[in-house]
């Protein structure tokens, strides 16, 4: 039916004229009174006492239940295959988070609430994404860690040599690593660097060879240098007398023939560096002592110079 302009609406729409003003007042109505509060709202009230309640319970039991299980579990897996205390302590860390998580949205379905689980799936999702790019870095170094105190490449107190630095371990966390120099310089390497690089661990197997290259004369005596130095090295505190200490003949050099010094030590009992500066320091004395000459490099000159003058005629000079 067209409406008039000029026609009354109650005319035109009367079910729609009784509805405004029969219910508006009814719903625009506020209540003054206890009573009326309940009689109006007592029904979504009790509604949404008892979703909390069932919230609130099934969470605490989801949640205690959930916790204690993940994080013995944990606790014993890592164990079993000889995690540091460090790696043990994080795992629980994050077993216990993922019963926190889990408790909150298997609640939150239970009271009625199914469209938590897809928030918390976002949100997530969201975490998980900001993190791979703002913290990309620091996830390395903390898996890097983890790897480092599972697979023992080196352990505190061991020397150690990487990409051209080299230092005494000190500390090891899931995050750097903390070393220090020769000169008592602290080094703090993040494990993402030790992980993928080429470490060395000269004191990480039982016995470690120290060697030295002596240059002697070519006229000189092979075995008479070789049995210096060998008894120098058997003088020597801390050099093992199994293997035994040996010098062949590893080169000819331009200026003189090269006997390697090689002789082993403990790592853990005896330093490589006092060692070898010992032995060093040794066999110059006896070299001097006996006649053995150590040539330097040098170059000689053949053919002929000729040395013969003759008279240059000097030059006119300018008027």
């Amino acid at each position: 039916m067209a409406a008039n302009p000029a026609t009354p609406l109650g005319q035109v729409y009367p079910s729609a004229v009784k509805h405004i003003f029969v219910f508006s007042p009814r719903i625009l109505q506020v209540p003054t009174s206890l009573d009326g509060f309940l009689a109006q709202y007592g029904s979504v009230v009790v509604d949404f006492a008892i979703t909390v309640v069932v919230f609130v319970v099934t969470f605490v039991l989801l949640y205690g239940i959930g916790k204690s299980v993940l994080v013995r579990a944990t606790k014993r897996t890592l164990n079993a295959r000889e995690f540091s205390t460090a790696v043990v302590s994080l795992g629980s860390s994050i077993a216990a988070v993922l019963a926190l998580v889990g408790a909150v949205a298997i609640a939150g379905a239970v009271a009625g609430f199914p469209s938590l689980l897809t928030a918390f799936a976002t949100l997530a999702g969201a975490l998980a994404l900001g993190l791979s790019f703002a913290a990309g870095d620091i996830i390395e170094n903390f898996v890097a860690g983890i790897f480092i105190l599972k697979d023992k490449p080196f352990t505190v107190g061991d020397y150690i040599e990487w990409d051209g630095n080299d230092g005494i371990v000190r500390e090891i966390n899931l995050r750097v690593t903390k070393l220090d120099s020769f000169d008592n310089e602290q080094l703090t390497v993040p494990n993402g660097d030790l992980a993928n690089a080429v470490v060395t661990n000269p004191v990480a197997n039982e016995t470690r060879r120290v060697t030295f290259d002596f240059g002697i004369e070519y006229d000189a005596s092979i075995k008479a240098a070789r049995e210096i130095i060998l008894d120098e090295a058997s003088k020597i505190d801390g050099i093992l007398a199994d293997p035994a200490p040996s010098a062949p003949v590893t080169g000819l050099a331009d200026s003189a023939v090269v006997l390697n010094a090689r002789v082993w030590v403990d790592p853990v009992e005896t330093g490589a560096g006092p060692v070898k500066f010992q032995l060093v320091e040794n066999v110059k004395r006896r070299f001097d002592a006996e006649g053995i000459g150590m040539p330097y490099p040098y170059t000689e000159l053949t053919g002929e110079i000729d040395v013969n003058t003759r008279d240059i005629e000097a030059a006119p000079a300018d008027d």
